[in-house]
């Protein structure tokens, strides 16, 4: 069976192939083999509309199972952001380490650093049908960027039962507690009941 991964984006890629990478009958095709594919704007107003759009438009284009992710970091002292806009957040072509910065910025003197990361995997079939997973990793905002491991605000999302940013951890220790991690652990029943 293919399943279409309903991104371009790399590390996400990378996080979704690895966590599968033992699941036997199941092969996932990156969105960029496909040929045409439609622009999807992303202007849902949580991370589960964001993602069962993406997933819902590819599965119809491609006639395949698709599988796309939404995902964020939600900050309590900035009332959740920078939420579903955690991509674009600061403006377009804004890097990670400027957004990074902004958050750091907008966070002085904030004495509640409590955030997290969610993600929501959702899997769409060409009949319409859907499912969604979601994960949740709870953490804080750090004084200062830290590690070079991860992308995005992983820099600045402190985890103090490991005293280290989500960017000092390994690959393993990320895959392990992040919030795509659990929730590709979610997705992955669903994907093995499919079979």
């Amino acid at each position: 069976m293919k399943i279409i991964l309903a991104t371009n984006n790399k590390n996400k890629i990378l996080e979704i192939t690895e966590k599968f990478k033992n699941l036997k009958g199941i092969e996932f095709v990156p969105l960029s083999s496909l040929d045409n594919t439609p622009e999807i704007i992303e202007d849902g107003n949580t991370f589960e509309e964001n993602a069962l759009k993406k997933a819902l438009i590819i599965s119809k284009y491609s006639g395949l199972p698709s599988l796309s992710d939404d995902s964020g970091l939600v900050i309590d002292a900035l009332q959740g952001r920078p939420g579903v806009l955690s991509a674009r957040y600061g403006g377009a072509g804004l890097s990670d380490a400027g957004k990074n910065i902004l958050i750091l910025k907008e966070m002085e003197g904030k004495k509640n650093r409590k955030a997290r990361f969610i993600a929501v995997i959702a899997i769409a079939f060409p009949d319409g049908t859907s499912r969604v997973a979601e994960g949740v990793c709870e953490g804080e905002i750090s004084q200062e960027a830290r590690g070079d491991m991860g992308f995005g605000y992983d820099p600045i999302f402190y985890l103090a039962q490991y005293k280290k940013t989500m960017a000092e951890l390994t690959r393993d220790e990320k895959n392990r507690i992040s919030h795509r991690g659990l929730a590709l652990e979610k997705a992955l029943k669903i994907i093995r009941e499919m079979l």
